[in-house]
């Protein structure tokens, strides 16, 4: 059985003082967590998190990376950068930023593939809008989203992480049925299965509003290898009841 993983996202929120008293709450509630665990900050906290969680059960990680190695790209934050501040993970493609910053598919899976290189796990998001859930387009979006990246990672793919995120549950309170992820879930791990010998290997998160109420149904579901969790992850309470609930 994959071991699962929760992965916070903080979004554009934190602050020094409120990121310490966060995080040493995390860490005073975990005990022996049977799950994999991860903060996904703002770029100018990483350094914190690298103080804050060294020697702890919690990864860290990026919520974005460069698709360069280096050069004039004023802004971006490269994969080895990541690397310096000793993050596990970096989010590539979530739909805020493929929607307020126009990110493609293949610019997704370029910047997959640039973490990858420098020993960084990506967490890579795919997800439809209401409207193209609405049009019966979920499955050929996520698996059109997920395709870029396979094509371009090639062999590697078993590194990556996948989020299924319905950008219709992101933030608005909705979340799909455990049954309506669960089948989204499973077209992904079938077309991984094409891609490698080992689809297992790669953790498929749920990431539309999981939260403490919702986690064990969802959690429950047998491709559903965990969470990325945006505003249950700044509320030390309800991120350690998801994590109570992989067990």
């Amino acid at each position: 059985m994959t071991r699962k993983l929760i992965a916070g996202n903080w979004k554009m929120n934190g602050g020094l003082a409120a990121n310490e008293s966060l995080v040493k709450a995390m860490l005073e509630g975990l005990a022996s967590p049977a799950c994999g665990i991860a903060l996904c900050a703002p770029a100018p906290y990483l350094a914190q998190l690298q103080a804050l969680l060294k020697g702890s059960p919690i990864d860290w990680g990026s919520q974005d990376v460069s698709a360069h190695e280096q050069g004039a790209y004023t802004g971006e934050v490269s994969a080895a950068m990541l690397r310096d501040f000793g993050c596990r993970y970096a989010i590539v493609g979530h739909s805020e930023r493929r929607q307020y910053h126009g990110e493609t598919d293949e610019l997704v899976a370029a910047k997959a593939q640039r973490a990858l290189a420098l020993g960084v796990t990506p967490i890579v998001c795919v997800g439809e809008t209401l409207q193209q859930r609405e049009a019966g387009e979920t499955e050929q979006v996520v698996k059109r989203q997920l395709a870029a990246v396979i094509h371009t990672v090639g062999h590697c793919i078993s590194e990556i992480v996948v989020a299924y995120e319905p950008v219709w549950a992101i933030g608005t309170g909705k979340t799909a049925t455990p049954e309506q992820a669960q089948q989204v879930h499973a077209v992904l791990r079938a077309q991984l299965a094409a891609a490698t010998t080992n689809p297992k290997r790669v953790h498929i998160l749920y990431g539309g509003s999981m939260n403490a109420a919702n986690a064990a149904s969802l959690l429950a579901q047998p491709d559903i290898d965990g969470g990325l969790i945006g505003g249950a992850s700044l509320k030390a309470p309800d991120f350690l009841q998801i994590i109570a609930a992989c067990a």
